[in-house]
């Protein structure tokens, strides 16, 4: 069950990564948690619960697993719109979504889908990544100027802003500010020893208790002690659609957010996981986590990268680092009560600026023009309309920019030459052959897998098929051949056959020969005229001929 990834257990480096990683991870909890809406403790319990079976059952050895910006920013919607509609079951239902999209990872990984999932072209995986830092920023203006987050999303909070900016908190202003210039400026040398985050968090929350009172800024409050209770899944006959859509939203980020994470510790461990039971592992752990009315998570790229260079080599790391934040949580819940809002707000921006894809955003279109006009409409649609959209429009746009691509490539791989002025693979032997024919032999080549969008091609090189006597058509380059072409081929042969041009045929490739018996095109073709060899197809070409 758990395979060999707890073989390489180091303890020093596994339990110092633990302690690591849930100090970085705390501030992000709690920032999470209240910017999604659920509170500061779902953020924390979903730290601890996706960290931890997600480090058990999961297909990596060094993954940190928590609340992710990404997962954060759909959450934070499908709490808004079950709540807005049903004010007292719609916590409920959002965490049901949660187990939803648990149970929609493991059937992936079930399945063996892992490798399919991140099979995306890079400007599609970048807008979409860019357009949830931009909706994560957005979502926090509200909290950082001082105000509770309204209603709406980002439209919501775009439309509200013009109220919110005159009726801005000064004193949260500065708070949410301080925050972030000390996250922007923390020394390069010293983040190595203690993260930036922690040090935002503690310094301005200190801040805080000594410039204002209490009172007249928001804070935390205190955070319920001991366990989560239970959240028994809730379904609504109405929303039910909406609901198997958003877990279908949230469990499809999990598993794009995990396995690019996973990719990335793959490149410093030197090791490979597996992505379907790494899916298995996640969707166990937002079900889990779910139950228990916590946040879903995902795979943590900074969490993962400071695992793996403080020492940790095993899953070990990921289940001390919940356990020390369990134990924050249930010990020490009291010292979380006075950080102020705002503070959380500023961590939470400074998140969606670093998803932002910085590194392409700035060579995008010296690449391409196509790549980042694809980026740019991904992020808008991400950002204004709906992720799924994003991501299907994206994915199928670039599809059909690279299908045009290929079939310009493959349109050139298919030749018609009756002569020996052409840069077909011939010897000296076969263009002598050929040359003998005056002109009267067609030698119809193709090379390389031909799909769908050659057929045009082909179409092109036979029309003046009555012009000759003999065809040959020779696809002993050709080692894959869809339905389309093999549609193609056979009009090219019955129009040869219709002009009374006979037709020679030489395909030694097994896949290709099956294809076309399949669509019975080899019947067409006398079985003498089946071919073994160029030569010996040159040959017959001539002795019909002659």
């Amino acid at each position: 069950m758990f395979g060999h990834r707890f073989d390489s257990i180091n303890l020093k480096g596994d339990v110092f990564g633990g302690v690591t990683t849930a100090i970085i991870s705390l501030p992000l909890a709690l920032a999470f948690g209240v910017a999604s809406g659920a509170g500061a403790e779902a953020g924390l319990w979903g730290a601890i619960m996706v960290g931890f079976f997600a480090a058990l059952f999961g297909g990596s050895t060094t993954l940190i697993s928590e609340p992710t910006g990404p997962m954060t920013v759909i959450m934070t919607a499908v709490l808004t719109s079950m709540m807005a509609k049903y004010p007292e079951t719609g916590m409920a239902m959002s965490f049901t979504v949660v187990m939803m999209a648990g149970a929609f990872q493991i059937l992936l990984g079930t399945l063996k889908l892992g490798k399919y999932v991140t099979l995306m072209p890079y400007s599609v995986i970048s807008g979409f990544m860019s357009g949830i830092g931009v909706i994560l920023i957005i979502l926090q203006l509200s909290p950082l100027l001082g105000h509770a987050a309204p209603s709406g999303g980002v439209t919501g909070t775009l439309s509200a802003l013009p109220d919110i900016l005159a009726n801005i908190s000064f004193s949260e202003l500065f708070l949410g500010l301080l925050t972030l210039a000390v996250l922007f400026y923390f020394p390069k040398q010293y983040r190595k020893y203690v993260p930036a985050q922690l040090v935002a968090l503690v310094a301005v929350t200190l801040l805080s208790i000594l410039l204002f009172d209490t009172d007249s800024i928001r804070r935390i409050g205190e955070i319920p002690a001991g366990l989560p209770s239970l959240v028994l899944p809730h379904f609504n006959a109405d929303m039910f659609t909406t609901m198997v859509i958003d877990a279908l939203v949230l469990g499809t980020l999990g598993c794009i957010d995990t396995l690019l994470t996973a990719v990335i510790g793959d490149s410093l461990t030197r090791k490979e996981h597996d992505s379907d039971k790494e899916l298995r592992g996640q969707g166990i752990a937002n079900m889990i986590s779910g139950l228990f009315g916590a946040l879903p998570g995902a795979g943590a790229t900074m969490g993962t990268v400071t695992n793996i260079q403080v020492g940790a080599r095993s899953p070990l790391s990921g289940m001390v680092r919940a356990l020390v934040l369990a134990l924050v949580v249930l010990v020490a819940g009291g010292l979380t009560e006075p950080i102020p809002m705002a503070v959380l707000a500023g961590i939470a921006v400074y998140v969606g600026f670093n998803i932002l894809d910085w590194s392409f955003i700035q060579r995008a279109h010296k690449v391409s023009i196509q790549g980042m006009a694809i980026m740019y409409g991904v992020m808008f649609l991400t950002v204004f309309v709906d992720l799924i959209v994003a991501v299907g429009l994206g994915v199928f746009i670039s599809n059909i920019i690279i299908i045009e691509q290929l079939s310009r490539a493959q349109a050139r791989q298919v030749k018609g030459i009756s002569d020996t002025d052409n840069d077909v693979p011939l010897t000296k032997t076969e263009r002598v052959i050929l040359d003998k024919a005056n002109g009267k032999v067609l030698f119809f080549y193709l090379s390389g897998p031909m799909i769908f969008s050659v057929s045009k091609a082909i179409s092109r090189q036979h029309a003046s098929i009555g012009d000759y006597e003999v065809m040959i058509l020779d696809l002993s380059d050709v080692p894959m051949i869809d339905v389309t072409v093999g549609l193609a081929l056979e009009n090219a042969i019955k129009d040869a056959l219709d002009a009374n041009c006979e037709v020679l045929l030489l395909c030694p490739n097994i896949d290709t020969r099956e294809r076309l018996e399949k669509l019975n095109v080899l019947d067409l073709i006398p079985n003498d005229n089946h071919c073994t060899s160029r030569e010996q197809a040159l040959q017959s070409a001539l002795e019909h001929c002659n």
